[in-house]
């Protein structure tokens, strides 16, 4: 897996990645997928509402391009380096591609498998395990989200709601 200072070179990419995503009005989450010899392999971001796609996530589009660039579905001694802790279905598909170290920035309390919710890249049950760095530039990327859910969940406050992990309004 790449180093730390690696980490947060290819995490800045991957908040630019992010940015893109505001383009079209999707969740700004970005990633990069580096080879084992260090380059740069495939770029994804969210592109959920621009594809119509609930599997358009970023690290799904980084792992395609990837995939597409090796011309193998292993990513054998590969990284990914994601702005947001990967969801359930993204966990999955790291696990399913063999690919070695997840970098991320900021967990998911609401949907996170790598920490928060679950552990799916470690479950020793699985046929592959993934090594993994967690909170590289995370202030930046929760900044990012917080602006982002800030802007479109805005409701005014009432007796029972609170602040979500981002700055947004939930009503319980």
């Amino acid at each position: 897996m790449i180093d730390a200072t690696e980490a947060e070179r290819w995490m800045r990419d991957a908040l630019d990645e992010a940015r893109a995503a505001l383009d079209h009005d999707d969740v700004p989450v970005g990633a990069v997928v580096v080879a084992p010899d260090g380059t740069e392999l495939a770029r994804g971001h969210n592109r959920r509402e621009q594809r119509a796609d609930p599997t358009a996530h970023a690290e799904l589009e980084a792992l395609r391009a990837a995939a597409a660039a090796l011309g193998s579905w292993r990513l054998d001694g590969c990284t990914l380096v994601v702005t947001l802790e990967p969801c359930a279905m993204c966990a999955g598909a790291l696990v399913q591609s063999r690919v070695a170290g997840l970098v991320f920035a900021a967990d998911d309390p609401r949907a996170g498998a790598v920490t928060s919710l679950f552990d799916l890249v470690r479950d020793p049950r699985l046929p592959h395990r993934v090594e993994v760095r967690r909170g590289v530039l995370a202030d930046a990327s929760t900044a990012l989200l917080r602006s982002f859910f800030t802007s479109r969940r805005y409701t005014p406050q009432r007796q029972g709601a609170r602040v979500d992990e981002w700055g947004g309004l939930e009503n319980r």
